[in-house]
């Protein structure tokens, strides 16, 4: 189970777009937290959270589900929470300013979009119907008698 958070806390860091491949895995657990994690023990609780759901296994790579980016950000939110609180500052006298009051701005009429003209086509010239889509044929070879 543990394994299994380290995990997610390490794809979640690493943020590749693709997912994370074991040794990137390994490595980040590695110099972040300073745990080594052991090869077959890392492999298990791989196939064991792809089986869960909590990951998506693409090629060599492991990427978060939405399942496990739901868990991972509701259990991130209360260690936020447990952060301890500074205690407030005296409150001083408020001075009273005097707030401006602006007019409110018209706001501009629309520019109207003209439409570009057009310009001045020349007349297509009229084919003759005769010779409208006849090509030539082309004769083919004729073969050559043996003798």
């Amino acid at each position: 189970m543990a394994t299994i958070l380290l995990i997610k806390e390490a794809i979640s860091a690493l943020k590749d777009r693709t997912g994370s491949s074991v040794p990137a895995i390994t490595k980040w657990i590695d110099s972040e937290k300073k745990t080594d994690v052991k090869k077959h023990v890392l492999r298990a609780a791989l196939k064991k959270a792809v089986a869960d759901g909590i990951l998506v296994q693409v090629k060599a790579s492991y990427k978060l589900s939405a399942e496990g980016k739901k868990s991972l950000k509701t259990k991130a939110a209360p260690k936020k929470k447990a952060a301890p609180k500074k205690k407030a500052a005296p409150k001083k006298k408020a001075t009273t300013t005097k707030k401006k009051t602006t007019a409110p701005k018209k706001k501009a009429a629309p520019k109207k979009k003209t439409a570009p003209k057009k310009k001045a086509t020349a007349p297509k010239k009229k084919t003759d119907p005769k010779k409208k889509g006849t090509a030539p044929k082309k004769k083919s070879a004729s073969k050559k008698s043996k003798k």
